[in-house]
């Protein structure tokens, strides 16, 4: 879930709250930082504060469905005029939320949103690459990368959680399951044939390893946004 909010009383507030949740929070405190992790389409949902500093929320909310992210988009405002809500709900919010807020109902408004956006993550976009999970393709500039099943399940992985890094055991998990015969070596060695796949085309920076820690699919861009190092 990514939470918009240039407080940052409210964005660590938020993140504690909807993280006890059980939900994975990324935070961002202005307009332009928000669209360029929105555009990823790596989220489930985005609370997006209206007034923010660079770019309004109006205006990210504008770009992300110009862009084609169907990610659903529950606004929030200090002001509780009808004209207000109607202008975020024509461009394109699912939800709209007046300050001050009860959490019970944000995160309930959140889960009903979560229940009715499942296809939304239909296509996620890390600069040039692009993994379209309806048709199960990955393009780099417009160029197929051809993978196994396998290695199109690790970089789906990667990338519906983009910015953030994913442990070998989360990864093992996610792709093996229950196969009780696959190991944390067999995730070293996927993710070793998707990278040389993806450096092959020119992406090879897309995911990277995180020494002690597992993986991560990201770009400069997003580095930036989000404070990775």
């Amino acid at each position: 879930m990514l939470v918009v909010d240039d407080e940052v009383g409210v964005r660590r507030a938020l993140e504690r709250g909807l993280a006890a949740e059980g939900m994975e929070v990324v935070t961002a405190a202005d307009g332009p930082t928000a669209l360029r992790v929105a555009l990823t389409g790596a989220f489930d949902v985005v609370l997006l504060d209206i007034m923010l500093p660079g770019l309004s929320g109006y205006r990210v909310l504008q770009r992300m469905r110009a862009d084609g992210v169907r990610t659903p988009v529950l606004m929030v405002s200090a002001k509780d005029g009808e004209i207000d809500q109607a202008d975020g709900l024509d461009l394109g919010a699912d939800g709209y939320l007046v300050k001050p807020f009860s959490f019970v109902v944000l995160v309930a408004q959140v889960r009903a949103l979560l229940r009715r956006g499942g296809g939304a993550r239909r296509r996620l976009t890390l600069g040039k690459l692009v993994v379209d999970r309806g048709l199960r393709e990955v393009r780099w500039d417009g160029q197929d990368v051809s993978l196994s099943p396998r290695e199109y399940a690790v970089l789906d992985v990667l990338a519906s959680r983009a910015g953030s890094v994913v442990t070998k055991d989360e990864l093992l998990r996610a792709v093996w399951g229950d196969e009780q015969a696959a190991t944390r070596n067999a995730v070293e060695v996927y993710v070793g044939y998707l990278r040389r796949k993806l450096e092959a085309v020119g992406a090879g920076e897309v995911v990277r390893t995180i020494r002690g820690h597992g993986y991560i699919a990201s770009t400069s861009d997003l580095d930036s946004a989000l404070g990775n190092k």
